[in-house]
């Protein structure tokens, strides 16, 4: 028998090295095959997916072979897609709260948004998000009589030179004071999401609600693997914001309040340092900007958003 270390690993001689003892006919045998299988897409007509399915070949063979999977989880696999399969709809995208626990939503992200300058980060787009959400003026209320503590948020839309951009569109929704989406009471239901634009000095204004955690669906098969490995199903407090102009990259982001007790224990690893921002919290009777009439105690935070280039 020939020592044979998995993919992946390196030989040291400290004690996290992974050793597996398998002959050199075997490792043969499992290697003619992974050479089979990229093979098989010689003849694909498109490079781009011809690149992505052998990569995805040797990448999922290399995980089979240094674990060693057994039938028996590999039918375990098997039933856990399915359920996944089963349980997403219109409305719940199980494939997309996997993708998202397993950290390959945010690592999506940071691929495809490079750091440019001082722009704003980008974080995880999340399952919730609906079209053709109601529309609002500057200084909206965005619940429209969803639960929660009354938030102002402000700020401004800039490219990375300063320059305001104005008529930006800027789709924000966000969970209520019970960890729900409207999309998650009833079919139709809209609240707790809005849009509207920036100002010709590139402004914006509305009244929001202050972020809560909120544990992702977690009755299905992503919450049950979440359960056995010892991990929370919680996600920060956040507000999601969908930022769109001609003028720069589309941004997809979330701010979460300072001082949050989940924080980086965010079970999609969404949170980053740039994004937290302080949420002040206001006295009841404290005056609003707008001179609103608030029976309790409310919130404001500033959050000023900069795109970057197109072509970054």
């Amino acid at each position: 028998m020939a020592t044979y270390v998995t993919p992946g690993s390196a030989q040291t001689d400290t004690h996290d090295a992974i050793y597996r003892e398998v002959s050199l006919e075997q490792q043969a045998v499992e290697q003619q095959l992974v050479d089979n299988v990229v093979a098989s897409f010689d003849l694909c007509a498109d490079p781009r997916l011809q690149e992505l399915m052998t990569s995805l070949v040797k990448h999922l063979h290399s995980f089979i072979r240094e674990v060693r999977l057994t039938e028996e989880e590999w039918g375990t696999a098997i039933g856990f897609l399915t359920k996944a399969g089963h349980i997403t709809d219109e409305v719940r995208q199980e494939f997309i709260l996997l993708s998202d626990t397993l950290g390959a939503s945010m690592q999506t992200i940071n691929v495809n948004n490079q750091a440019y300058k001082g722009a704003t980060e980008a974080t995880v787009f999340g399952p919730f998000f609906v079209e053709d959400s109601p529309a609002i003026e500057l200084g909206g209320d965005l619940a429209f009589g969803a639960p929660g503590e009354p938030c102002w948020v402000e700020g401004t839309v800039t490219d990375t030179d300063g320059t305001p951009l104005a008529g930006a569109l800027i789709e924000v929704w966000e969970a209520d004071e019970d960890g729900l989406y409207d999309v998650q009471y009833e079919a139709g239901k809209r609240a707790g999401r809005a849009h509207l634009f920036s100002a010709a000095d590139g402004s914006y204004r509305f009244w929001g609600l202050t972020p809560t955690p909120y544990p992702i669906p977690n009755d299905g098969p992503v919450g049950k693997m979440l359960d056995a490995v010892g991990r929370s199903p919680l996600r920060a407090a956040h507000l999601h914001f969908m930022v769109s102009h001609e003028g720069g990259r589309t941004l997809v982001t979330h701010i979460f309040p300072e001082g949050d007790p989940v924080g980086r224990k965010d079970t999609v690893f969404g949170v980053k340092d740039s994004l937290i921002k302080r949420f002040e919290q206001q006295p009841a009777g404290t005056p609003t900007p707008d001179g609103r009439d608030l029976d309790g105690t409310w919130s404001r935070v500033r959050f000023d958003i900069v795109l970057a280039p197109m072509d970054v």
